[in-house]
């Protein structure tokens, strides 16, 4: 039992390969968001979207139908030292290779691109608050 156990650990910790392409999420202090704030008023409508502040880069926030999601701005590229940008309202691009996420699931939706967008936690708090946090 002992050899199991000692030679499952072993397999645990060097039997996987490097993947030089991993991907770290953002880690964020949480952040409050007032939807009756006028800066986020894009917010209180389906299909509504906006930048906060949140991350290394920023996070951009989604209403899908009354239920939010937020997103780290960070590109999943990792040689990429820009913020991402929200394009044609249902996607993200990152400006240096120009690859494309979805806003509603972060997906990646070029051929290319490999990695997420780092989502985050959103909490409803009341009518009109949003409580962003990592999961």
């Amino acid at each position: 039992m002992k050899k199991i156990l000692i030679l499952s650990c072993f397999v645990f910790l060097f039997g996987c390969e490097s993947d030089n392409n991993s991907q770290f999420c953002d880690i964020i202090n949480s952040q409050t968001v007032n939807l009756a704030n006028p800066a986020f008023i894009d917010l209180q409508v389906p299909a509504g979207w906006e930048y906060a502040n949140g991350g290394t880069k920023g996070i951009v926030i989604y209403n899908f139908n009354n239920s939010f999601r937020a997103f780290s701005r960070e590109c999943p590229n990792l040689d990429c030292s820009d913020r991402m940008n929200v394009k044609s309202d249902t996607r993200l691009e990152c400006p240096c290779d120009n690859a494309e996420y979805s806003i509603l699931d972060g997906s990646p939706l070029n051929a290319e691109a490999t990695n997420s967008v780092c989502e985050f936690r959103v909490v409803e708090v009341g009518g009109n608050t949003l409580n962003i946090t990592n999961f």
